[in-house]
């Protein structure tokens, strides 16, 4: 049963992903991939905020952890997305953009991923 409901928590989060990095892309139409940052940072927020909540204090069940952690999270955010763009702002000549991104996402993610552990411990 465990794994059909990763595999659904999987398809949520693709969902979720897809309608996010539309909404973020067209509303910023720009070079930079803003819909792949704002999916990143917020999903690296929530996976803070829920581990620290389900696995730290125990608050969650521990039933949401693979469906939602592994689940949902996995499939909203992407890394792979991540190299991709960074490469093609690359290939485009656009090697301050490319390190921006680069760098940017992971240490914003840490950021985020560090904000939503704290948030998850206080309450």
């Amino acid at each position: 049963m465990t794994i059909l409901l990763v595999g659904a928590g999987g398809f949520l989060g693709a969902i979720s992903r897809y309608v996010v990095d539309g909404f973020v892309s067209s509303a910023t139409a720009g070079r930079f991939p803003f819909g792949t940052l704002v999916v990143n940072l917020t999903g690296s927020f929530v996976l803070g905020l829920l581990f620290a909540l389900s696995i730290e204090r125990a608050v969650l069940p521990s039933t949401i952890r693979a469906p939602v952690l592994i689940g949902f999270i996995g499939a909203y955010t992407t890394f792979s997305t991540l190299t991709l763009e960074t490469w093609r702002l690359v290939e485009d000549g656009s090697y301050a953009l490319a390190t921006a991104n680069l760098f940017g996402s992971m240490l914003l993610g840490m950021v985020a991923v560090v904000a939503g552990l704290t948030v998850g411990r206080a309450l």
